[in-house]
Parts: structure tokens; C-alpha cells; sequence
């Protein structure tokens, strides 16, 4: 009976984690998106993480455009799966694209959180990725670059001007690493 009551919590997560994982991966759906609330969510999350970090804000008057996903919810259990909506800021300020990311990931894992990440466009290229027709694996990018605290203070505006800068931001919950290997991102239409 000891055993019986020790199995049941990890049998009753193997169970729910497929349940979980469907609406990680992928996020809300492109019916159920609103294209003014993704929009006013990613400006509010854009004008935060400037606040925040005087080197993204740098950063972001140098970038081509500005991909910001403000609710990213992130769970599993050994088999995990991340999702949310965002939109592109292009440098003049504008919003008129949207976009979905999503990924699967295994491993040693257990847990759910919700955080944003800010993708800065820094070149043509970059800025084209986004735009693949089957949509862009960032994890695969390698120009690719994940600023943390410490690469931030080291991080010199003056000499990038190629390439994408990833930010996470707003970081809650319980669930070991951020990283973007194995996300896509993907174009939508949403609700106007």
C-alpha cells in the first residue's frame, strides 16, 4: 500500500503531462488570439525589459526589428513543451506581423513556468529568418545569442550590428533552464 501511495503522484503527472503539453506547445490558438491584445502585450513587455536593462534598450535602437513574445508558458515532466503569441516591433515603432512559438523538449525536467523573451533583428538576414515559409528554428540559428546578466554587462552596442540577441524577462514559476533549442516560430493571422 506504501508503494501504491508513493507511484501515484508521478503516475497521476504522466497521465496530465500530455494534457499540459498540448497547450504548451502550442500555445493559444491563432482563432483565439487577439491581435490589439498580443500587440499592447508586447509593447508593455518591450518597454519593461527596457526599463529594466539599459543594454537591450541600446540594443533595440540599433535593431532592424524587435520580436517579443510576453507570455510564454513553459511545462512537463520529462517530456516538456513551450508556447505563446508576440509580435514584431519594426524600428519605426510599427506592428503589423504576429507571430507563434512553440517547441518539445525531453529529458530530465518537472515542472511549469511562464517568462517572455525578446528575439532583436539586427540584420536583413535575421530579420528574413522570421519569415521562412516553414517557419524559423531558432535554436538552429548560429548567429544566434542568448544575453544573460553577466554577457549584458559585457555586451557592446557600438560593434553589433549583425546577427539576433535573445532577452528572457519576467521569469516565474518552477522549472530548471530557459533556452530557445527546439522552438519554432511561426506567422499567424490573428483576430483584428
Amino acid at each position: 500500500m506504501k508503494h501504491l501511495l508513493r507511484s501515484l503522484p508521478a503516475a497521476a503527472a504522466m497521465l496530465l503531462s500530455p494534457l499540459v503539453l498540448t497547450q504548451c506547445a502550442t500555445g493559444p490558438t491563432v482563432a483565439s488570439a487577439d491581435s490589439s491584445q498580443i500587440a499592447a502585450d508586447s509593447r508593455a513587455a518591450l518597454r519593461d525589459l527596457y526599463r529594466q536593462n539599459p543594454k537591450a534598450r541600446s540594443l533595440g535602437q540599433r535593431a532592424k526589428g524587435v520580436l517579443v513574445f510576453p507570455h510564454i508558458t513553459k511545462g512537463g515532466f520529462m517530456l516538456g513543451g513551450m508556447g505563446g503569441n508576440g509580435a514584431l516591433v519594426r524600428n519605426d515603432g510599427s506592428i503589423r506581423d504576429y507571430y507563434q512559438t512553440g517547441g518539445v523538449s525531453y529529458g530530465l525536467q518537472a515542472g511549469v513556468q511562464k517568462y517572455g523573451y525578446a528575439l532583436f533583428l539586427m540584420d536583413n538576414e535575421a530579420f528574413a529568418n522570421i519569415n521562412r515559409a516553414d517557419g524559423w528554428e531558432v535554436g538552429s540559428s548560429p548567429s544566434l545569442v542568448i544575453v544573460d546578466e553577466g554577457k549584458a554587462a559585457s555586451l557592446s552596442t557600438t560593434t553589433i550590428d549583425s546577427g539576433t540577441y535573445a532577452f528572457f524577462f519576467n521569469q516565474r514559476g518552477l522549472m530548471g533552464g530557459l533556452g530557445l533549442q527546439g522552438s519554432k516560430i511561426t506567422r499567424i493571422q490573428p483576430n483584428r
